[in-house]
């Protein structure tokens, strides 16, 4: 039964503990407790050095739910019929505050495979990628849809702008250009849909004239925009 204050949201489940993944839970503090799916690596971030849940717990509270990584079934969210969700490890790096920030664990990061248990569309989530392994590209490979980090162009991106002084790859991030770029990696995959997500403000691609986004245009390779819907 719906509440004066519900939100209509059966479940959140986040990928890692990164701030502008996580942050968006405070907008959602007025109503039920909030039914959050993470791995356990996340949660510890969440209620040590990123505190998040303490403080929901003085609003609406959080009804946490353990997400196994690599599982060999997948989980489900109350409340949703019809999907199954599984969380496959990916190679990132955990959020600058996290104690074990040089030293990644298994559940610090993971995308999700979607999958429509109905139609047998499966849709492949991945918002932080640092590196393509086997685990990844087994998933992509079975997606008919992918939803991947599209965070920089470049690996030195933000040293040319003189932004920061870290590289792509040291901030967890595969970048689309160059060799064994995300733009190489998935042209691998003809005949899956491929959109980019998480695109940092520096990033070429955000111009639809660019050289760059043309690039990525002639490979395939969307850039998700506000409104987009997708079907699978």
């Amino acid at each position: 039964m719906r509440a004066v204050r519900d939100t209509a949201i059966a479940g959140i489940a986040l990928t890692d503990g990164q701030v502008d993944h996580t942050t968006g839970l405070l907008m959602l503090r007025e109503g039920a407790p909030l039914r959050v799916y993470c791995t356990d690596g996340v949660r510890d971030d969440l209620c040590t050095v990123n505190p998040l849940f303490g403080v929901l717990a003085h609003y609406c509270g959080v009804d946490w739910r353990r997400v196994e990584v690599a599982a060999a079934v997948g989980f489900r969210v109350d409340g949703v019929d019809g999907l199954s969700v599984r969380a496959v490890p990916l190679k990132s790096k955990p959020p600058p505050y996290s104690s074990h920030r040089d030293s990644p664990r298994a559940d610090d990061n993971v995308g999700f495979e979607i999958k429509d248990e109905a139609m047998g569309g499966t849709l492949f989530y991945a918002p932080g990628v640092g590196q393509i392994d086997r685990r990844v590209r087994t998933a992509v490979g079975r997606a008919d849809c992918v939803l991947v980090d599209g965070t920089f162009w470049s690996d030195d991106e933000m040293i040319r702008l003189e932004i920061a002084t870290k590289r792509a790859r040291d901030t967890g991030h595969l970048p689309q250009s160059g060799t064994g770029g995300m733009i190489e990696e998935l042209f691998r995959y003809p005949n899956t849909r491929k959109v980019l997500v998480h695109i940092n403000n520096t990033n070429p691609i955000l111009d639809e004239r660019s050289p760059e986004r043309a690039q990525l245009t002639a490979a395939g390779i969307e850039v998700a925009h506000d409104g987009m819907e997708l079907r699978v």
